[in-house]
């Protein structure tokens, strides 16, 4: 293990990935190797039947920075994401697919935003022509109605709350994991929730993805656990079972209580600065003049000041 601990974490959830994995592997670390060279990489093992964790451990000789950390059973996504964020050592934690769906190097259009924000989450609806390929029409529609039910039942605003990649300024946004309790594919919501009970700054950002014919999530079966799961979250949260920042804080403190949101930091993207972990990541990525970023406060609604849409410069 190296001594010092890295800038940025990427977490991987994988649940029999035998035969996704080694591509993604190679080609995360790859690319950290050159951009992020002290990152570290946690494969998330959520009790697979098949070679995903040799295939991790085969892998650690030539990236270093590689972890392997194991659910011991098959848990959900939501669980393995938890798990590998709260092993994560970085200054910023990210997690992404399994099927990398959204490139590598979209992640630093999210590292970029981190700047100004406690959460980056990339976002499929703002920019549909950044689609490579699309997914069914039917999985679409499906996708379009959970957002409204996310909207309806717990209040978050965002356009595409499902996106698999997202990442976090990790002290002060460790809270949001403690607190989850949702294991499934409903984690997403429930995260940003909770982050905007606790008054933190929130980012969503066009990304290119290409939908995975491969993919795990299956339409019949999972959408009724997700909307049970909205159904869970609000009534989590009606009972009492989301304490307030302050009593979050006494049960595992992170921050000191000064520097705990106020009022002003739940309304707009703060201008206070977070080193960036790259150089003039913006002008690099494509996030010129002609990128369209829209920001939102935590509970996904525009700043009342301003449109909510702002063009980067």
């Amino acid at each position: 293990m190296r001594d010092s601990s890295p800038k940025l974490s990427v977490i991987i959830p994988a649940y029999n990935e035998e035969q996704r994995l080694p591509r993604t592997v190679a080609r995360i670390c790859g690319y950290l190797s050159t951009h992020h060279p002290d990152a570290e990489v946690i494969v998330v093992d959520d009790g697979s039947q098949d070679a995903t964790a040799r295939i991790v451990a085969e892998w650690q000789p030539q990236f270093p920075g590689l972890r392997l950390v194991s659910n011991g059973r098959n848990r959900g996504k939501g669980y393995s994401v938890r798990h590998g964020m709260l092993e994560a050592r970085g200054r910023v934690a990210l997690f992404t697919d399994a099927d990398l769906s959204f490139p590598i190097g979209e992640a630093e259009k999210l590292l970029a935003a981190l700047e100004g924000a406690d959460i980056a989450i990339g976002s499929r609806s703002l920019d549909r022509s950044l689609m490579e390929v699309r997914p069914p029409r039917l999985r679409e529609l499906a996708g379009f109605i959970f957002n409204k039910l996310v909207q309806l039942f717990v209040g978050v605003r965002f356009r595409d709350t499902q996106c698999g990649l997202k990442a976090f300024v990790r002290e002060r946004t460790q809270i949001l994991f403690q607190q989850q309790r949702i294991e499934g594919w409903t984690f997403d919501p429930e995260i940003l929730f909770l982050a905007g009970r606790y008054g933190l700054r929130v980012v969503e950002i066009p990304v290119r993805s290409k939908h995975d014919l491969g993919t795990k999530f299956q339409l019949l079966r999972d959408c009724w656990r997700m909307f049970l799961d909205l159904l869970l979250i609000r009534w989590n949260w009606l009972a009492g079972r989301y304490p307030r920042w302050r009593e979050a804080q006494a049960k595992a403190p992170l921050l000191p209580l000064s520097e705990a949101p106020t009022a002003a930091a739940t309304a707009t993207v703060s201008a206070t600065k977070i080193e960036p972990l790259h150089p003039s990541p913006a002008s690099q990525f494509g996030m010129g003049a002609t990128h369209k970023i829209r920001r939102r406060d935590a509970g996904g609604y525009p700043p009342r000041a301003a449109s909510g849409e702002i063009w980067s410069e």
